[in-house]
């Protein structure tokens, strides 16, 4: 079943003495947190800090744990994803660290900023010293712990089941925890690190290998998978196959045993959001918005309307000065007195001015009556707006020769949609002449008016029976007195007649002597068999479908054979079963009968180790590796999700407790020195 989250505030908080230790079991996927001595952890939450911005104040509200998805559309999730402090399984991000802590020491029922309990807290096998040593001065420095307390989760959890009778003083402790899988090898009850392995694999990478395969078996509900829904699916439906070959070949025969293993799971149907509609203040509201909006985009219109009023009445005053000018220069000396103007006559000045007076009179929103008065006072022959056409070429320039040439292009452009307005025009008289000569005959005659409707009809109905006859090619006789036949005078298109030409060409290549395919109407009804125009799609269902379909039960199981091929998701590492034989060849002291020892007592813990199936899988894949005949003993802890935490409390409520951790004044007198040199000892446990 999926982890339950506690996240309730507890008020016993000043009813604990400063001597009594906090217990904190910090992993990867669930942070935990209680006092020494009980057997249950206080406060449960997932390892994770998101913060988002709210979608009404724009204020960045951190959320620290597990949510409730109904609360998050309030805030905008989409640049604040949910992050955590670890990588693999050490902490790295201390800023998310503290927001975890203040959390969780808030649950726990503390007011204030000062923590006056000791702490024993948990990390991974061989933490690195630079992790710890921000750990202690978090804890020193923030939060004023008079003293700390470093554990692994691992070996807490097999000290408290061996002290329940579950496993012996010598053993292996397998922990497939959240990023990270442990091999821990006990001798005489105390971990041994030196034969300790570690593979980055783990139950994140099963949830996340889980997540891909559903969302390419099914790509339209990618939403829909979420994490958590996906997690859940894994704890509640997955398992370890004993041989996982053997279980494919089961699903792929679909026998009964493979039915009776399926799950179906169907997504909850989310009835789609209805809005509530918006109230009277809330429409006044939109509506003033929208109305300064729009004011303002009018200022914005009216101001840039203005500023081209002003360009063009300046353009305009240019060019009457121009013509004024103009006026007083002999004729042949105009070209030489506009070549610094851009213009080549003064024909071309006098159209470029009509053109800039229609822009503004248009600019001005003057009514189309006066824009049209002006355009009727230019040369409607298009002298004014083509004054090179009349000019012989062997008199311009290059330059004008390039410009005449668009000139005309440009005049005979014009005229041709002047030819079609035209055209256009008159059609519309005919079709306005022909409809009142209807009307007439109909007033006059209406029983001759509608004979000649039905006559009329008929021709066309005749005429587009024949022409779907030519195009279809079927359903007529051809004087065979065969019906469904197809007559020679009949017409093929082009595809059909390549078609039958191939066909004709693969009976004659096939050795069968004279080409007679094609004479006969079954040939043509085989024809249209095998056209791709007449292509069946009520067939059965598709191989590859039914593939995909048993593909989703399989995912029961191929999701954690991970655990023992890290390969199939590109980590090149050993699987579980073979850690355990790493770890034993790792150790200082070798021999047969501490092997056997060893083999003899393989404890399991760490949530992913509650597959179902584990220990046989993991027996069986040991077994390969080990000697003919050696002892093999797979056993599993009481609670894997909780040992670690109830063997941590109970140690730290022992009254040696004290003189296993190192001080707050240590810690200032000797700095890293004694974080580095500090070494658990599980002995007393």
């Amino acid at each position: 079943m999926p982890f339950i989250s506690q996240i309730q505030r507890q008020s016993d908080y000043r009813l604990f003495p400063s001597s009594t230790p906090i217990v904190i079991d910090n992993g990867a996927s669930y942070f935990r947190i209680g006092w020494a001595g009980e057997t249950e952890p206080r406060v449960i939450f997932r390892n994770i800090v998101q913060r988002p911005r709210h979608k009404a104040t724009g204020e960045t509200v951190t959320i620290v744990g597990d949510h409730d998805p109904t609360l998050l559309k309030y805030f905008d999730c989409t640049r604040s994803g949910p992050r955590s402090a670890f990588d693999s399984n050490v902490v790295f991000q201390f800023e998310i660290m503290e927001y975890i802590l203040d959390f969780g020491f808030d649950r726990l029922g503390a007011n204030g900023s000062q923590i006056d309990h000791p702490i024993l807290i948990t990390e991974c096998v061989c933490n690195p010293f630079q992790s710890r040593s921000k750990m202690a001065e978090l804890l020193f420095e923030t939060y004023g712990v008079p003293s700390i307390a470093y554990g692994v989760d691992a070996a807490f959890s097999y000290k408290y089941n061996q002290q329940q009778g579950v496993c012996d003083k010598d053993g292996l402790a397998i922990c497939p925890g959240f990023t990270t899988t442990h091999v821990i090898p006990f001798i005489d009850g105390e971990p041994i690190y030196q034969g300790s392995c570690r593979t980055n694999i783990g139950g994140y990478h099963i949830t996340d290998y889980m997540k891909q395969l559903l969302s390419l078996k099914y790509p339209h509900h990618m939403a829909r998978f979420s994490w958590e829904k996906v997690e859940d699916l894994k704890m509640e439906h997955c398992y370890i196959a004993p041989d996982y070959v053997s279980e494919a070949r089961l699903f792929q025969k679909g026998t009964k045993e493979a039915e009776d293993k399926t799950r179906l799971w169907q997504l909850p149907w989310v009835p789609p959001p209805t809005e509530e509609p918006p109230s009277e203040e809330e429409i006044a509201r939109k509506a003033a918005i929208k109305e300064k909006q729009g004011q303002r985009l009018r200022e914005m219109a009216e101001a840039k309307r203005s500023s081209r009023i002003n360009e063009l009445e300046n353009e305009s005053h240019g060019l009457e000065f121009l013509l004024q000018q103009l006026e007083q220069v002999e004729e042949h000396d105009i070209p030489s007195f506009l070549s610094a103007t851009g213009y080549v006559s003064k024909q071309e000045v006098e159209s470029a001015l009509v053109k800039v007076r229609q822009s503004l009179l248009k600019a001005k929103g003057e009514p189309k009556a006066e824009q049209a008065e002006l355009e009727e006072k230019t040369d409607p022959a298009g002298g004014e707006r083509f004054p090179l056409l009349n000019i012989p070429d062997n008199m311009l320039t290059p330059e004008q020769l390039k410009e005449k040439k668009r000139q005309l292009f440009l005049k005979t452009t014009s005229e041709g949609r002047q030819r079609a307005k035209q055209k256009r025009y008159e059609e519309e008289l005919e079709r306005g002449r022909r409809n009142q000569q209807d009307e007439q005959k109909r007033l006059e005659n209406p029983e001759l008016y509608l004979e000649q409707l039905h006559a009329k009809y008929k021709d066309l109905s005749e005429k587009v029976e024949q022409r779907k006859r030519l195009k279809t090619n079927g359903g007529h006789t051809n004087g065979n007195s065969f019906s469904g036949s197809v007559g020679r005078g009949e017409r093929l298109n082009a595809a059909q007649r390549e078609r039958m030409r191939l066909l004709t060409t693969a009976a004659f290549d096939r050795g069968k002597g004279e080409d007679t395919f094609g004479a006969r109407d079954e040939d043509w009804q085989l024809y249209k068999l095998m056209s791709k125009d007449n292509d069946d799609d009520d067939e059965g269902p598709d191989e590859h479908e039914a593939e995909l379909a048993r593909l989703t039960s399989r995912l029961r199981f191929r999701c954690p054979e991970i655990l023992f091929n890290p390969n199939w998701i590109g980590i090149d590492q050993a699987g579980l079963d073979e850690m355990a034989g790493v770890s034993i060849r790792r150790l200082p002291t070798k021999g047969q009968e501490l092997e056997e020892r060893l083999t003899s007592s393989v404890f399991l813990t760490g949530g992913s180790s509650l597959f179902p199936g584990m220990s046989e899988r993991l027996e069986a894949g040991i077994r390969m590796i080990r000697p003919c005949g050696s002892p093999i003993r797979i056993v599993k802890a009481l609670d894997p999700i909780l040992d670690a935490w109830r063997g941590a409390s109970a140690y730290a409520a022992a009254s040696h407790f004290p003189t296993q951790t190192f001080t707050k004044e240590d810690y200032y007198e000797k700095g890293e020195d004694c974080v580095r040199r500090y070494q658990f000892r599980y002995y007393t446990l």
